[in-house]
């Protein structure tokens, strides 16, 4: 039976270097997925194609689209929108439509599965496992301020490979960002799975010694563990007190 596959987390906490691998590593595995591609108001980063990683359009264009066959939403001051039809046709054609990004949209998405009855497999990335927030919050952190310091570091690093000296603008985008992380992760627990990840998108353990190491390497494991239906040792079920 076809399913939605989700893979949602913060920004710049690995999602995409986790499906790249996938593609690389675990091709059988990756070629049973079919990327729903969203559109997006913001302009490309560096190395994005139009239509291959969002549809790039105007804010106005996207606020014209009917509610009716969009999913609309405002994620951290961008638009992305999502059109209904491509998920059903995917669905419909015994393929798994796949979904990788923020979570705020796959919780609207699931909303709407729920209504049509279409089962759905969610994955959330973490940038800290739930050991290390119970350690944290026994200790009194705030944890909403050291999230936040923990995404904007990951976000400087990426951006500034990137692009090199920051903007005012940008800066600003990377705050919101790392300040938006601490909301998302409290809809871990809605997810069928939290896989922990201290390797996120700034880390050289995803590509530059030409195999996964450290957590990115487990990370991939355990997404392609739980695309198999096996056991998934290292991922964690969350409940909602945790956050």
């Amino acid at each position: 039976m076809s399913r939605f596959v989700m893979l949602c987390g913060p920004s710049c906490v690995g999602k995409g270097p986790l499906h790249f691998s996938l593609i690389k590593f675990f091709p059988q595995l990756a070629e049973k997925l079919t990327k729903l591609v969203l559109y997006n108001s913001r302009s490309p980063r560096p190395g994005e194609q139009d239509g291959i990683d969002y549809y790039f359009a105007s804010r106005k264009a996207i606020e014209s689209f009917p509610t009716d066959r969009y999913l609309v939403l405002d994620v951290r001051g961008d638009l992305q929108a999502l059109e209904l039809a491509s998920l059903e046709n995917t669905l419909a054609e015994g393929r798994f439509p796949f979904f990788e990004g923020n979570p705020f949209i796959a919780i609207e998405v699931q909303k709407f599965l729920q209504v049509q009855k279409m089962p759905r497999l969610g994955v959330f990335l973490s940038p800290l496992s739930s050991e290390e927030i119970t350690y944290l919050k026994a200790r009194g952190v705030d944890l909403p301020d050291f999230i936040a310091d923990v995404m904007r570091r990951k976000l400087l690093r990426r951006t500034q490979k990137q692009k090199g000296i920051l903007s005012l603008k940008e800066l600003e985008n990377i705050e919101s960002r790392a300040r938006s992380a601490y909301r998302e992760l409290q809809l871990a627990h809605q997810f069928d799975y939290v896989i922990p990840n201290h390797d996120g998108e700034d880390s050289e353990n995803w590509e530059q010694f030409y195999h996964p190491l450290g957590d990115a390497r487990r990370s991939l494991l355990t997404f392609a563990a739980i695309l198999r239906g096996e056991p998934a040792e290292y991922a964690e079920q969350w409940s909602p007190e945790l956050l």
